[in-house]
């Protein structure tokens, strides 16, 4: 059965970005990297750091060993800016090391570097 997901309202218009990533094609590992990313086991300074640049809501879904991300922010949001100082807050180095070894990327890369930015093709246009 397919679910649907709740949508955040905001009293604001937001922006979304939409990114892909691809996880090491490898069931266990697949496994521990969604066991680390459930609310009980996510570090809070990373969750906290991404609050703290800016970011509204981040949603990650995943369909075999692709990631899919929509992350929300205010319409003036900066997204360079704000993934310049992602990368400096504390722990988040460690955390991008940590989630490395399940990702198809090199381990030294940042959460921007590892992350593609997808674009939009296609929405219900206004008639």
């Amino acid at each position: 059965m397919k679910k649907g997901y709740t949508v955040r309202k905001y009293n604001e218009p937001v922006k979304r970005y939409c990114q892909t990533l691809s996880l090491k094609n490898n069931p266990e590992l697949i496994a521990e990297y969604r066991r680390i990313h459930s609310r009980a086991e996510a570090w809070p300074e990373i969750r906290a750091g991404i609050r703290s640049v800016g970011i509204l809501e981040m949603e990650i879904y995943i369909l075999g060993s692709t990631l899919f991300m929509i992350v929300e922010t205010p319409l003036d949001f900066d997204w360079d800016e704000a993934m310049a100082r992602l990368a400096c807050l504390p722990r988040q180095q460690e955390w991008e090391e940590h989630v490395a070894r399940f990702q198809e990327c090199a381990p030294s890369s940042t959460s921007s570097e590892k992350w593609k930015m997808m674009e939009r093709m296609f929405y219900l246009y206004d008639d």
